[in-house]
């Protein structure tokens, strides 16, 4: 990277500076408001304890869910600010607003090597607005809760791929440095990017075609192989032709599938059979099938065993992977040994000497989940969205920032 990182920040000197850092605490809770997977919490570790050490007094600034701009107790950071209390040995303050007043009384009464964590940046609705001026205003309050010698650390990967407030307007008006997380990232995914080893294969799953359709363009020509499973399947299945019955589908996305396999048929990978089920229930009757013979009224919830057996050939030629999406709905234990099956084919890959990359979002979920080791694969982004883009080719706006 051309930009500043962490270490040029700790050498400039952090003792008694404030400073910002745009962290991705963005985890899932389960209905009692418990955190049920805290990789990105961890991610983030190193960054905050460099900075503890420094004598830095830290502001971390995160999102939750989508508050759409409001507060919303069901999206507070309190479980963060618990989690990052345990983690880091000390304690972590959470502000009861995000540039409010019980904000900066705790930020003026950080002492060196303190930890304050500011609510739900998204409870403000200018952090995501559209309109530069917004922004800016709220990037301003942000900035005045570091005093005269602040500085900046990006450090949420999975938000570098927005041009928001906390990540891009408040780079631009403070030193700005990126943190351990998002320099690994970017020179992990440069490496993908740039010099794959080859073979190279590309794994997409998850629900949409519509979401992915420039990154399976964009990958298929640069990749050996794009193996396609989870919802988006059955959008291509159903445009050779297949009778999907009601697995989830697209059908204005029908005509672009159609092209991407006349285009780069010989590279796309699809299921050849399926795990169908009578409806979406953990405990639905379900058998395997072939892709054309979803009992009616039916729906496939997972890819089937023929399926991983053929991905996992594939897998096992490939020198660098990257893998985004799972196979099916693996949070239900009966439609979840496509996602295990592919997940343990890219593991058996790397022992074998491949680079592989778990493009974060569910994925890295699924991993975890799964009980599947993480010391399997050769990184695992925190960012699912934001890998995405970065491989499609497009500039992540919160890296562009850090450049300036």
């Amino acid at each position: 990277m051309t930009t500043k990182n962490l270490q040029d920040l700790l050498q400039e000197g952090v003792e008694g500076r404030h400073v910002l850092v745009r962290s991705d605490f963005n985890v899932p809770l389960n209905d009692a408001g418990e955190i049920t997977d805290a990789g990105r919490i961890n991610a983030s570790l190193p960054t905050i304890q460099a900075l503890v050490e420094g004598g830095a007094r830290v502001i971390l600034m995160a999102h939750l869910g989508r508050p759409k701009g409001e507060v919303n107790p069901k999206f507070s950071l309190a479980p963060v600010a618990e989690a990052l209390s345990e983690a880091l040995d000390q304690y972590v303050a959470l502000a009861g607003d995000v540039v409010g007043e019980d904000a900066h009384e705790r930020a003026n009464g950080l002492n060196d090597g303190d930890v304050l964590l500011l609510e739900n940046v998204r409870f403000d609705p200018r952090e995501t607005s559209k309109d530069e001026a917004e922004r800016g205003e709220f990037a301003d309050q942000l900035v005045a809760l570091t005093a005269e010698n602040g500085a900046f650390v990006s450090d949420g990967f999975g938000v570098v791929h927005r041009a928001q407030a906390s990540v891009y307007d408040v780079a631009q008006r403070l030193p700005h440095y990126a943190g351990k997380l998002v320099e690994k990232e970017i020179d992990v995914l440069k490496a993908v990017v740039e010099e794959p080893k080859r073979p190279y294969t590309v794994v997409l799953g998850g629900a949409k075609v519509s979401d992915k359709l420039g990154v399976i363009q964009a990958l298929a020509e640069k990749a050996d192989h794009v193996i396609i499973g989870g919802g988006m399947c059955y959008t291509f299945l159903a445009s050779k032709g297949i009778d999907v019955q009601e697995s989830l589908l697209q059908e204005e996305q029908i005509e672009s599938c159609k092209k991407l396999l006349e285009t780069y048929g010989d590279k796309i990978v699809l299921p050849v059979d399926l795990v169908a089920a009578e409806k979406f229930d953990a405990q639905a009757d379900n058998k395997v099938v072939a892709i054309d013979a979803i009992p009616e009224g039916w729906m496939s919830l997972d890819v089937g065993p023929e399926t991983v057996e053929t991905f996992k050939k594939v897998l096992s030629e490939s020198k660098t992977i990257f893998w985004n999406g799972p196979m099916g709905v693996f949070e239900f234990e009966a439609f979840s040994k496509g996602t295990r099956g592919l997940a343990e084919g890219i593991i058996e890959s790397t022992s074998n000497g491949a680079f592989s990359v778990v493009g974060g979002g569910d994925s890295a979920a699924a991993v975890r989940s799964l009980g599947l080791d993480e010391a399997g694969f050769s990184h695992i982004s925190t960012g699912g969205g934001a890998s995405l883009e970065f491989l499609e080719g497009k500039d992540l706006p919160g890296v562009k920032v850090l450049e300036s």
